[in-house]
């Protein structure tokens, strides 16, 4: 094999290099799927979104079903609105509930939705009724140790001893 066919082996190489990063990078980025087809338009109302961002997936039984399209503020409820694009594929009961979820302990959030047994189905601009907002992490930390620091002030209100055990039944 000659200098010149070298070269250009080395170089369709390289470029099959790059169109794997591309296509990599597009994935880890959720675009994936740019353009995939007839969606139509759902809206959610939240207390706390949490971390979710634009272009989150969208799951049922955790298959992707959406997009969210975009998350905006309500100035007068001071709610969340998060807009999902849902494939036309996939038609909802009205009672369908949202929940804002987390992929893993540390992961990504997304919208988890739960068909509820309504007959009639979610047509497209409708809010749905029932939604969930996001766990936050520091939140629960939070409780946890003010919950840990009231136990705490009810053993020192005891005069420093631990409040007693229940008693048991003897065993027959």
């Amino acid at each position: 094999m000659g200098k010149k066919g070298i070269e250009t082996l080395v170089g369709s190489f390289v470029l099959l290099g790059l169109f794997g990063l591309v296509f990599l990078a597009m994935k880890a980025a959720n675009l994936g799927n740019v353009g995939s087809g007839d969606t139509y338009m759902l809206q959610a109302r939240f207390d706390n979104i949490g971390s979710l961002k634009p272009r989150a997936p969208v799951r049922t039984a955790g298959v992707v079903v959406g997009r969210v399209k975009s998350i905006t503020l309500d100035p007068k409820s001071y709610q969340g609105i998060v807009t999902m694009d849902i494939e036309r594929g996939y038609q909802f009961p009205k009672d369908t509930a949202a929940k804002i979820l987390t992929a893993g302990l540390l992961g990504d959030q997304y919208i988890g939705l739960e068909p509820g047994g309504d007959d009639k189905d979610l047509a497209a601009g409708e809010t749905l009724a029932q939604t969930q907002s996001a766990v936050v992490l520091e939140n629960l930390i939070g409780q946890f140790l003010t919950g840990k620091a009231a136990d705490a002030g009810s053993a020192t209100a005891n005069g420093g001893a631990a409040p007693a055990p229940a008693a048991s039944e003897p065993k027959k």
